[in-house]
């Protein structure tokens, strides 16, 4: 008999181990601790700008397949929007020039051999430096592995590195971009297009997650924060929760922690997890209708680090920004204005409704050192598993790393069920003479 699956969190991994859980016919019941699914995967309603945004802005490539079969399962396909072709506008806010990257089809990158698809004063040299990414050994940052410096370097490597990262390229670790590059750039045109969610986050990503639930019969219990797990020897035996209500674990049950790291190590007795975190501060504006630029556009040479369009909505991005998220709101949206005016060819546009929002803990700093500190999915307990982008899932903290950490944890409740049958099994076998 299948156990119950009890899925602590119901953040994009919790979801994806979820929706991969009954997908594969097993009983689960998912308990989150806010009011509402999609932690930082989220939209919602702002009444400064009167308009819908999301929580932070979350680009998706078409080579991410683990998003693209979780978008397949849940139905949400279709909220996903971008260009027909991989196409990367960049503007340099310091000089005011203008380049797009136009990657070609195939993965063998004739691209970088044409000035017209490259940056400017750049040459294919400084594009084949991605394998020294390959043979990066742990403990090299980007800019090392690079040996950082030239326009490529300030106008292509360092942008991707932080964006993917979310940590400086001087620190940031060379070993986790390289899959990346590897699963994108590395297969060519086809799986470089940039996609965004084409409502929000929440429509695209988490909405269509919980109605899948709901038809399997697989609740979603809000408003339960888990205060302690009970263990017994090697096993979770119950789930204690702020309310006081306690959920006993069955013998056949698993227990899936889709926590931030912080909170999985303080209810996890020795469990390492990354300590340091980067910051992520993001801006939203009302622009008029008729800007025509890009809707993805890289800027470099500022503060701000991309800018994302939907509808009359501007969004911007600053990664790997600790410090700024100090400094008071209405300072940080008068000078991403400034830069959003330059780039959407908006200077003199008097500051208009905006939302600033800031993420102190947006993801794990993804250096050498705190990379090093990433659990794998199973742990000590046989029925506790892990999931989140914070694990050992092989890619940087992103969507696609969520996701794939929620496979991974779903994968894994099949082995261990595969385990107890096997016990079982051996169990009740007569003992020959």
């Amino acid at each position: 008999m299948k156990g119950r699956v009890h899925v602590i969190g119901a953040g994009l991994a919790g979801l994806a181990a979820a929706v991969a859980l009954v997908r594969a016919g097993r009983p689960v019941v998912v308990h989150e601790a806010a009011g509402h699914a999609g932690g930082r995967c989220r939209s919602f309603f702002d009444a400064a700008t009167g308009r819908r945004i999301d929580n932070g802005n979350h680009l998706v490539l078409s080579g991410n397949v683990a998003i693209a079969r979780y978008l397949r399962d849940i139905g949400g396909g279709e909220g996903l929007g971008g260009p027909e072709r991989a196409e990367f506008a960049f503007f340099d806010l310091a000089s005011g020039e203008r380049w797009t990257i136009r990657p070609n089809a195939g993965p063998l990158p004739w691209w970088i051999f044409s000035p017209r698809r490259r940056v400017p004063g750049t040459g294919p040299r400084d594009y084949l430096k991605a394998m020294r990414l390959a043979h990066a050994a742990p403990s090299l940052s980007v800019r090392d592995s690079l040996s950082g410096d030239g326009p490529a370097f300030r106008r292509f490597w360092e942008p991707l590195a932080i964006a993917v990262l979310n940590t400086d390229a001087a620190e940031g670790a060379a070993a986790l971009l390289w899959p990346v590059v590897r699963e994108t750039f590395g297969r060519g045109e086809a799986a470089c297009r940039p996609l965004m969610a084409a409502v929000g986050l929440s429509e695209c990503f988490i909405g269509p997650a919980l109605a899948r639930l709901a038809e399997a019969g697989a609740p979603v219990r809000l408003n339960q924060r888990l205060r302690r797990l009970v263990f017994t020897e090697r096993r979770v035996r119950a789930l204690e929760f702020a309310s006081g209500e306690r959920v006993a674990v069955g013998a056949d049950d698993t227990v899936i922690l889709a926590l931030p790291p912080a909170n999985a190590a303080a209810v996890v007795p020795g469990l390492v997890t990354p300590q340091a975190s980067r910051a992520i501060v993001n801006g939203h504006f009302v622009v008029p209708d008729r800007v025509t630029r890009p809707e993805v556009l890289g800027l470099v040479g500022g503060m701000c680090h991309w800018l994302f369009r939907r509808g009359d909505i501007a969004s911007v991005t600053i990664s790997a920004a600790d410090e700024l998220c100090e400094q008071p709101a209405e300072e940080l949206a008068a000078a991403m204005w400034r830069e959003i005016g330059m780039a959407l060819d908006l200077a003199g546009m008097p500051l208009p409704a905006h939302r600033i929002v800031k993420e102190k803990r947006a993801t794990f700093a993804q250096t050498p050192a705190e990379v090093a500190r990433r659990p794998a999915a199973r742990t000590a307990w046989e029925n506790l598993i892990l999931a989140g982008d914070w694990t050992d899932t092989g890619l940087p903290a992103t969507l696609e790393g969520s996701v794939r950490s929620g496979n991974t944890a779903a994968k894994a409740v099949a082995e261990v069920q595969q385990a107890l049958d096997n016990k079982a099994f051996s169990k009740h076998q007569p003992v020959s003479a």
